[in-house]
């Protein structure tokens, strides 16, 4: 049996499932990987800085124009690109599997556009929009003609600056998003997929490690050996998209 047959029989298996997924899912996408802001800049912004200094919550209220001009760049990436077909093979792996939960590090809400479920999705990082206004609290939906506009973007209601529902650097995870993993982490996973992601965070590498203590099937998908590595029941190597795709054919297809 291959690994891929390994993998795709204990997936058909399993009821709770969570699927984990990371910047090198949407790199198929075209998006640029979240260490890979370092990709697009090297690590260092025009101005000198680490653009994880850059794109931190300090900079947001020391420099808000600077902060935008990046968060601006990362916006219109995202804009410009669609999920592929690695989200969508997760969205009917969703629907085959009732009980299969998304975490994502990934802001640009392809899983949502992909057709995964909302009540099942997991946006550890928060999303791009509604922008908000760190003064009064109005919402602005309308992304798109505030990323054409001068940076940063201000409030229409009382000229604050406007920020979107993400965590930059040094900043708090959503509890909401945290309490809901924690959540069905006490209920356990039969499988936990890792896809795209260098697994840095605690919280990507914990349920993949509780998951394989409880006796559950842990996978990682990655075209590189990643930390997470080691400790995974199988390693398939390759693009998130091809991957998943032959996965859910498998699944599927019998």
């Amino acid at each position: 049996m291959s690994d891929i047959q390994r993998v795709a029989a204990a997936i058909k298996a399993a009821e709770r499932i969570l699927v984990i997924t990371g910047a090198g899912l949407s790199a198929d996408s075209g998006l640029p990987t979240y260490r890979g802001l370092g990709g697009l800049y090297n690590g260092v912004t025009e101005e000198g800085l680490p653009i994880e200094e850059a794109l931190s919550g300090p900079m947001l209220r020391r420099n808000p124009a600077l902060c935008w001009k990046y968060l601006a760049q990362l916006g219109r990436a995202c804009l410009g690109a669609r999920p592929n077909a690695g989200h969508e093979a997760i969205a009917q792996l969703q629907q085959l599997k009732p009980e299969c939960w998304v975490l994502t590090q990934n802001i640009d809400g392809y899983h949502r556009q992909a057709g995964s479920p909302p009540e099942r999705l997991i946006e550890i990082h928060g999303e791009l929009s509604p922008l908000f206004c760190q003064s009064c609290g109005a919402e602005s939906s309308d992304l798109v003609r505030h990323l054409a506009g001068e940076m940063p973007p201000k409030c229409h209601d009382c000229g604050g600056i406007l920020r979107p529902p993400v965590v930059l650097f040094e900043e708090m995870l959503p509890e909401q998003a945290i309490d809901s993993l924690y959540a069905e982490l006490r209920k356990g996973f039969d499988a936990v997929i890792s896809v795209g992601t260098t697994a840095s965070f605690p919280y990507i590498i914990e349920p993949v490690i509780r998951t394989r203590h409880a006796g559950g099937f842990t996978v990682e998908i990655n075209p590189a050996l990643t930390d997470l590595s080691p400790v995974v029941d199988v390693h398939l190597r390759g693009k998130a998209l091809d991957v998943l795709q032959g996965l859910l054919s498998h699944i599927s297809g019998d």
